[in-house]
């Protein structure tokens, strides 16, 4: 008899011996299971559910301005956020190098009583219809603050502020001239 053979005679013995004992009366098999004696368990408080814990949540205004510039950058046809200003003002501390894009750019939220109202500042890729690219932008960002934060979104207003022409590098990206 070959090696193998041997090997694989001696695998399907101890199948069978394996299955023989699982197969057995589950009243001898749970005869010979001892239980292992438990402590008793103290039982345990129950934990605080949210309308019985006290205290307060308070979202700031830089959360659902940073949820919503993202959701507005998610919109195709979105190049960029903010007014000429704050892109300008951006691309030169980019220059200089001190500090990196702030994440609200052309974002302003103000939130009273779980209400927010959002106003956004987009600039379009060219060849997108803006009014198109507007409305998702609008709805988007309702729905994600709302998902996210949890609060109710009175009003988006999004303004288009700009149009990005075909290669044209954001501010940011663009070498300046030698």
């Amino acid at each position: 008899m070959s090696e193998a053979a041997a090997v694989e005679e001696r695998v399907e013995e101890q199948t069978d011996a394996y299955a023989e004992e699982s197969l057995g009366d589950p009243a001898d098999a749970a005869a010979e299971r001892v239980e292992p004696d438990l402590p008793a368990q103290t039982p345990r408080p129950e934990a605080p559910t949210a309308n019985v814990l006290k205290g307060r949540i308070k979202v700031a205004d830089e959360v659902v301005e940073k949820v919503a510039a993202l959701a507005a950058l998610e919109i195709p046809g979105v190049a960029d956020l903010g007014g000429d200003l704050e892109r300008a003002f951006e691309s030169v501390r980019d220059r200089i190098g001190v500090g990196s894009k702030r994440a609200t750019q052309g974002v302003q939220a103000k939130i009273q009583d779980q209400q927010v109202s959002i106003d956004v500042t987009i600039v379009i890729v060219y060849g997108h219809v803006v009014m198109d690219v507007a409305t998702e932008v609008k709805v988007n960002v309702a729905r994600s603050v709302s998902r996210m934060l949890g609060m109710h979104v009175v009003e988006v207003n999004v303004t288009v502020d700009d149009v990005r022409l075909p290669g044209q590098d954001s501010p940011a990206e663009a070498t300046p001239a030698s």
